[in-house]
């Protein structure tokens, strides 16, 4: 009886074990948050931070972007927003497509966010929206 329980304990620290990063992949996911972190950085050079807002209009349409767990919504040359999700959007700066659901023509913190595959239209993803912030020409 104690030999048969004994690898039933053992299983839950296995499969642990099994889900923990190696060095090297903890190396890699580092160089490319850098790399993500860096491209957000060029994408907003020379504009300034604004105060946080709660919701933007979808009218007119923006060009949106991915960087990692953030999305930039580019009005024109001069006005960007920036809202950093809740996560699981990271697709759209792969090329994946991003789809918004709202019935007020507006997207809000808290508001969620699919991501789907271009060629196949599967989903990939979802996040939530946090705050939008305008970054401007000064």
């Amino acid at each position: 009886m104690r030999m048969r329980t004994l690898p039933l304990l053992m299983l839950p620290a296995v499969l642990l074990g099994a889900c923990t990063q190696t060095p090297a992949e903890v190396e890699r996911a580092q160089v490319r948050e850098a790399g993500v972190q860096e491209k957000l950085a060029k994408e907003l050079a020379g504009l300034v931070p604004g105060k946080p807002e709660t919701c933007i209009s979808q009218f007119p349409q923006k060009q949106s972007s991915g960087y990692g767990a953030t999305i930039l919504y580019r009005v024109n040359s001069g006005l960007v927003y920036r809202s950093d999700t809740a996560g699981g959007c990271e697709g759209i700066g792969r090329g994946d497509i991003l789809v918004t659901r709202t019935p007020s023509g507006q997207l809000c913190r808290g508001d969620i966010a699919q991501t789907f595959d271009q060629a196949s239209r599967f989903p990939t993803g979802s996040c939530s929206f946090g705050e939008f912030v305008p970054y401007r020409k000064p």
